[in-house]
């Protein structure tokens, strides 16, 4: 069969073809096997010895090479999983069957994975993604890889092969959610099947070459227990976002990033009873929850003309439309915010959501410039009116320098003073000082009664006043 008669096969049909066919100019083997192959192939007495990594990676690299090339006619973003994983484990069959390679047994049955990583994984990053400690892959270029393991980071010894290399993950990871990388489009914002976050760059805009940085979301979701014995909150704590979810007030989540606040966020709306209708709006999802009625939206981004873009303050919008008893924002970072305190104050009640700043008060600050960004003139008067009255609790987190994770506070806002928001801590974390690179301290009441606990008994949630005693003074 002549080459021509590919032209009338389908990309798919093209794959399955490639798969099964090599050009025999490429193929060495074991009769056509070269003098340097016959004396460096093992003996029987040594042919379980290991040979140097180096060697099994560049076997790897000209195979994964050899592989591209006999498909690169196909897009391999269009094509299923199932497919490509067929294509690939069929070529390493026939590669190991007819040509003679210098790698012992266990690198033979890790052939075909690790070159289906290659193909339409995250290649060397692939021991990472597997690794259930790692929060964060960070690739500052071809040969510096770093992750966070427990809050800390650390270097690996994992690299790419050069800059091409890591460019082709890059791009490969984007065609997968149909965005392209080059030169014209430097940047790209990605999720994986599992989950997890995505950005990365290539040169020009990334002078010393393409970065990557993976945001990890496990499959496993830390539910509300689970942190709480991790010790991000006290039952005190706990205790009072449970009624107050409950009791349909409106949440804000704040702090820095990589602070916990999406984690935080699912845990808290565990609290919402099972018979209301959920909407959840983010820009990647990332929320798990255990309701059955929810429905998960997300924004889109433009494609490479620069149309087709869906902003989180239209999916808001359109979430208004949809008949919702609860509405969750993962984070506002724009015009959306208006919508979001419009729709708090238009009977969405008990609405959640989360802000980047490091102090309750400078979420406030942070929520009122991007209501200005809607592009309404409207005062700062009336937009902190607006605040006081939608946004009932803050609960700020922090993750400390021993990579725990914290509620550091958790606000009551109360009122407008003039022109300023006030604001009463309810609980709060006291630090007692370090005891090695762990931080010491306690989740400790200010003695403080929120204003929101008659509204809470009014709606037939009792609630223990005793949680907001101020702990007497020990020595």
């Amino acid at each position: 069969m002549n080459d021509d008669s590919t032209e009338s096969l389908t990309p798919r049909e093209r794959l399955a073809r490639a798969a099964f066919q090599v050009p025999s100019s490429r193929l060495r083997t074991s009769k056509q096997a070269s003098p340097a192959t016959e004396a460096t192939r093992p003996t029987s007495t040594g042919a379980n010895k290991p040979p140097a990594r180096t060697e099994y990676l560049t076997i790897k690299s000209e195979l994964h090479k050899r592989l591209l090339d006999e498909i690169d006619d196909i897009e391999l973003g269009g094509e299923t999983d199932a497919t490509v994983a067929t294509a690939v484990r069929a070529f390493v069959d026939r590669v190991l069957d007819q040509e003679e390679l210098p790698i012992n047994d266990a690198e033979r049955r890790s052939l075909a994975e690790d070159l289906l990583q290659e193909t339409m994984g995250v290649g060397p990053l692939a021991p990472l993604m597997a690794d259930p400690a790692v929060t964060d892959i960070l690739v500052n270029r071809f040969d510096a890889v770093y992750v966070e393991r427990y809050g800390q980071l650390e270097k690996t010894d994992v690299r790419f092969r050069d800059n091409d290399h890591l460019v082709r993950i890059i791009q490969r990871i984007a065609a997968r959610v149909g965005r392209r990388v080059d030169d014209s489009s430097p940047m790209v914002d990605a999720r994986l099947p599992d989950g997890s976050r995505v950005n990365a760059t290539v040169q020009p805009i990334t002078l010393d070459g393409p970065t990557l940085s993976i945001r990890r979301f496990g499959h496993h979701r830390l539910r509300r227990d689970e942190l709480l014995r991790l010790k991000m909150f006290s039952p005190e704590m706990m205790q009072l976002l449970e009624l107050a979810v409950r009791g349909r007030r409106n949440v804000l989540v704040s702090g820095g990033t990589g602070s916990g606040k999406t984690t935080f966020l699912g845990a808290v709306a565990e609290a919402i009873p099972s018979n209301e209708r959920i909407i959840t709006i983010e820009d990647a999802a990332e929320l798990l929850l255990p309701q059955e009625h929810v429905i998960r939206m997300e924004t889109r981004p433009a494609n490479v003309e620069g149309r087709g873009r869906i902003a989180a303050r239209d999916l808001v919008v359109n979430a208004l439309r949809m008949r919702p008893d609860r509405i969750i924002v993962g984070e506002v970072r724009g015009p959306e915010a208006l919508d979001m305190l419009q729709a708090m104050n238009t009977g969405h009640d008990g609405s959640l959501t989360t802000v980047h700043a490091n102090t309750p008060r400078d979420a406030l600050a942070r929520i009122e410039t991007m209501v200005l960004m809607a592009g309404h003139e409207l005062p700062s008067r009336a937009i902190r009116e607006q605040m006081v009255s939608a946004l009932h609790l803050i609960i700020q987190i922090r993750r400390y320098e021993d990579g725990v994770r914290r509620v550091e506070s958790i606000a009551e806002v109360i009122g407008l003073e003039g022109l300023t928001p006030q604001m009463q801590d309810i609980f709060r974390f006291e630090r007692h000082g370090k005891k090695g690179r762990i931080v010491e301290g306690a989740f400790v009441a200010t003695g403080v009664v929120p204003r929101m606990v008659d509204d809470l008994r009014d709606r037939g949630l009792p609630i223990d006043l005793k949680i907001f005693q101020k702990p007497t003074a020990t020595l």
